[in-house]
């Protein structure tokens, strides 16, 4: 039988304890299920129009343009869901995207020029579902404030990178051995059967609209949740991250096909998407006594550095082990940025502010994957895996500068200190 958190409190909660909290298998196993397609969509994109103009930088550029649409509409999904809640945003949304994906892959078939492609992009990047965001607003309408939170934020980037080990694979494997359009077909119809399975689920999604606004009045002041500056910090430190998982995939794709091995792509990228997730499960067992923030500090200038060699390899097994690196190094900024949403936004405004940060990540993913497309086009396929170390740089530079903004109102923390133990920590 399923428990409260409450319920747990005399042990150490970790996973289990997460886990066994009421109703939240209910909304994990669809989510998980529907949230396979994000991990699928711009590599889906990027090798099918690969394959039928011949050009990375064509590709890169197409599968840019969703990533952009999929940011710039993000956030207003997200405050649509604050507003009239989750299953009303996303029932219409996954049929408008599993239609716009349909067209995007008839027109890249049929040879259309690069404008029908580009326009057929935006609504399939527009309606992409944001699942994760809505994933981690229902956690924290849960466990907002009790230890078990730490824990979900950990969790969730667990989750999210292991949809990053299976969708590139499942897409890479579907496209190659499959069809060249396999690959979208099969992220259209998860997104589908997925979406709808999630959005049944509405007697553990968030409190919206009136009931929001009337938690709000109790307590909190209800804001936008881009007001907030350390949201904004954050929004670029993900934006960082983006430029690593779009300069890995079109890099990790022209790598391997000069090498005679196309193949092996999803592979590769799945070294990569594994050192992510294995860094995220530690994350979340570790007893912590550094605040987030200060984690933040420490792991960011690490991602960088991981991302300084990844020009210099020349073969497949080195690459490899340098992506497995990089993935290692990308869990901890990613978990620490979730982790401070919940301790510098306002309820009423978490599913925003988590939807400002994945659609970060996903135009960071476009322009990676775009700059990346025509660096290689340009000179060869290792020149796109500057993109990465560009990318992280410029946003390390902002972090440093910014930092002071990611410290909550009140002028004090809680620091999570693993996944069971919070006390008070004084701000320097």
């Amino acid at each position: 039988m399923a428990t409260t958190v409450e319920d747990t409190t005399g042990a150490r909660p970790g996973y289990g304890s997460l886990l066994r909290t009421r109703g939240a298998l209910s909304f994990l196993l669809p989510g998980f299920l529907a949230r396979q397609p994000f991990a699928m969509l711009t590599i889906g994109i990027l090798l099918l129009v690969n394959h039928t103009t011949g050009s990375y930088g064509t590709a890169g550029t197409v599968s840019a343009t969703a990533g952009v649409a999929m940011a710039l509409f993000a956030p207003q999904s997200g405050k649509l869901a604050d507003r009239f809640g989750q299953a009303a945003v996303l029932l219409p949304g996954v049929v408008v995207h599993a239609a716009a994906i349909s067209l995007l892959t008839a027109l890249a078939l049929g040879h259309a020029p690069l404008w029908a492609l580009l326009a057929a992009a935006v609504p399939a990047g527009a309606s992409t579902p944001q699942i994760g965001p809505m994933v981690r607003a229902r956690w924290a309408a849960r466990l907002s404030g009790q230890p078990l939170m730490a824990t979900a934020a950990a969790f969730e980037s667990v989750t999210d990178e292991f949809t990053f080990v299976i969708g590139p694979v499942l897409a890479t494997a579907l496209c190659t051995g499959v069809h060249p359009a396999a690959g979208l077909i099969a992220e259209a119809a998860l997104t589908l059967v997925g979406g709808l399975l999630f959005a049944a689920q509405r007697r553990t999604q968030p409190e919206h609209g009136r009931a929001a606004a009337g938690a709000a009045e109790a307590g909190e002041k209800r804001v936008s949740a881009l007001s907030v500056p350390g949201v904004r910090v954050l929004a670029v430190v993900m934006l960082g991250i983006g430029t690593v998982f779009g300069g890995m995939q079109v890099s990790m794709t022209a790598f391997t096909k000069a090498m005679g091995e196309p193949g092996l792509n999803g592979l590769m990228y799945g070294a990569f998407a594994a050192g992510n997730m294995t860094a995220g499960i530690a994350c979340g067992l570790i007893a912590w006594k550094a605040t987030p923030q200060r984690r933040l500090l420490l792991a960011y200038p690490a991602l960088v550095l991981a991302t300084t060699p990844l020009w210099a390899a020349h073969s497949m097994v080195l690459l490899g082990a340098l992506g497995l690196v990089v993935g290692l190094c990308i869990a901890p900024s990613l978990i620490t940025g979730y982790t401070l949403v919940e301790q510098l936004v306002p309820a009423g405004a978490r599913t925003e502010a988590f939807t400002w940060l994945t659609g970060a990540v996903g135009l960071g993913q476009a322009a990676g994957a775009t700059v990346g497309g025509r660096l290689i086009d340009a000179h060869d396929a290792s020149t796109g895996f500057l993109v990465p170390l560009g990318g992280t740089a410029v946003a390390l530079v902002v972090l440093l500068a910014l930092r002071k903004a990611l410290t909550p109102r009140g002028g004090s923390l809680v620091a999570a200190r693993g996944v069971g133990h919070r006390e008070p920590v004084a701000v320097d």
